[in-house]
């Protein structure tokens, strides 16, 4: 055989997931039908075994479709195994130099729209109520990995920046749709739908421009910090505008009294969640550690304040994302220093302690390090498990019909530029960093734009056009993001490499 080429290697890699696809399409094929297409056109060892694969797994997959409910939790269970193994296939993306998330959204959309090609067999994924719990509870995860992986003291030298991007990025945006999209490319409607279009395009999703940086290693730049910041704000601020929209569309008073009771609520809570949890954590962490000071408990201590917090942002109306940030922010390493160190640093340290020279000085910064980081390291594989399930699930629920009706499209288009223009000006005041790393960091709305569209169409000011126009907003700025954002971020590191 001739040896092949070595830049050949990715396309070969590509080649035989692109094959597995496409004989997806021939699930509705009976058997006979696949013997005679495997005989005629599968020759490749890869052909044959991805037919034997989907053969069997296909009934397997017919017989969870059928099943009553008392099947549902043994169901999901199927359904889990698939979005995890289809997440880590879409990692593939990773060897184009695209973060993994891209991969995540990509694979979720395909498997989410092969209903558009006559194979509906993943679309009781989407009505999983397991499912969409635990990929909720991804990204809280996420968030607290996040909050975790930040440093309270670098985000406070950030703070006034972040706080200028934030606003910038909701009042540009809000204006940009209440004032000129909107009765512009829908003339003659009702002004409370102009206000809710405006309301949509100020949310901003955190958890994919995260994803980015985390993917990248890029967390403890100026950059990401300045984002995280200016998204939590970003959060309270539109969660004020939403409360005024909605209390407008619905006939009831807005007065200064009501706006400020919600914006006092909001940021009472982020104030209160870091100074409780600063004073509270080490008592706690000194208590619990006296019952076991395993890491079993170690990472009780850290999963409690996660989840807590994640409650009580959703009780006081912020989303649980942002407490589950909050809880990752205020845990430092000093709160488990009661608790037992890592076997591997134990064993490394004993070790170096009949030892001095300025090698292992060096080994005891790494063992330091390690200390520090090791509540992360416990955490992060239920992320590895949870984070995936929330990303492939967002891209499942994109309809990719909506791309089909070309009026709706061209509306769509309008307001998915003034969502990025809206997000990329506040890039402006961002200060002395790469600007456009903070601009397109914003852009992302996620679920947070689809929670926002949901409400107004749940209260009959947004029609259905306008609700497929903002769905498909919320689509391009989730999967256009990440690429782009990874283009910037490589070519930051260029210049500061080359510097």
């Amino acid at each position: 055989m001739i040896k092949r080429k070595k830049q050949d290697f990715r396309s070969d890699k590509l080649r035989p997931l692109t094959q597995k696809i496409y004989l997806l399409s021939y699930f509705h094929l009976n058997f006979n039908e696949l013997n005679f297409f495997m005989h005629h056109r599968l020759r490749r060892k890869n052909f044959f075994w991805a037919a034997i694969f989907f053969g069997l797994i296909s009934p397997v997959l017919a017989s969870a479709n059928s099943a009553d409910s008392t099947q549902a939790i043994t169901n999901t269970f199927l359904w889990l195994a698939l979005i995890l193994l289809a997440a880590k296939l879409a990692t593939l993306v990773e060897r184009l130099g695209q973060p993994a998330v891209l991969g995540e959204l990509i694979i979720g959309v395909l498997l989410g729209n092969l209903v558009l090609v006559g194979l509906n067999i993943f679309e009781p994924i989407k009505q999983d109520q397991f499912i969409a719990f635990l990929a909720e509870l991804g990204v809280v995860i996420l968030l607290f990995q996040i909050g975790l992986e930040s440093n309270i003291e670098k985000m406070k030298q950030v703070g006034w920046r972040a706080f200028l991007v934030a606003c910038v990025g909701v009042v540009v945006p809000f204006i940009l749709g209440t004032y000129l999209v909107g009765p512009w490319l829908l003339p003659g409607l009702d002004f409370n739908a102009y206000l809710f279009i405006g309301a949509t395009l100020t949310a901003t999703s955190v958890g994919i421009t995260a994803r980015v940086f985390q993917d990248l290693g890029k967390l403890q730049t100026k950059e990401a910090q300045i984002v995280l910041g200016a998204a939590v704000i970003d959060d309270i601020l539109g969660l004020i505008i939403l409360a005024v929209v909605s209390a407008m569309a619905t006939g009831g008073n807005v007065g200064l009294g009501f706006l400020g009771i919600i914006t006092l609520k909001a940021f009472l809570f982020l104030a209160g969640a870091i100074v409780f949890g600063r004073l509270s954590a080490p008592y706690l962490g000194k208590y619990l550690a006296k019952v076991h000071a395993g890491n079993g408990m170690k990472l009780t201590l850290a999963l409690v304040f996660c989840l807590i917090f994640a409650y009580l942002a959703q009780k006081i109306g912020l989303a649980p994302i942002v407490g589950a940030f909050a809880a990752g922010l205020v845990l430092d390493p000093v709160h488990f220093k009661d608790f037992e160190e890592p076997k591997v640093v134990k064993d490394v340290a004993a070790t170096l302690a009949h030892r001095q020279s300025a090698q292992d000085s060096a080994l005891e910064q790494v063992l330091d390090e390690h200390r520090e980081k090791h509540i992360e390291d416990l955490v992060r594989p239920i992320g590895y498990f949870l984070v995936p399930l929330f990303f492939v699930i967002t891209g499942m629920n994109v309809r990719l019909e909506t791309l089909f009706d070309l009026p709706i499209l061209l509306l769509a288009l309008g307001i998915t530029a003034a969502a990025f223009i809206g997000k990329i000006v506040s890039g402006l005041v961002a200060g002395k960093v790469d600007k456009w790393i903070v601009g397109f960091g914003m852009i992302p709305r996620g679920e947070v734009g689809l929670i926002f569209v949901m409400i107004g169409k749940t209260l009959g000011v947004i029609s259905d056009q306008v609700f497929s126009a903002i769905v498909i907003m919320v689509i391009l700025s989730t999967l256009l993001t990440p690429p782009i954002l990874t283009i910037l971020l490589k070519r930051h590191a260029r210049k500061a490499q080359a510097a």
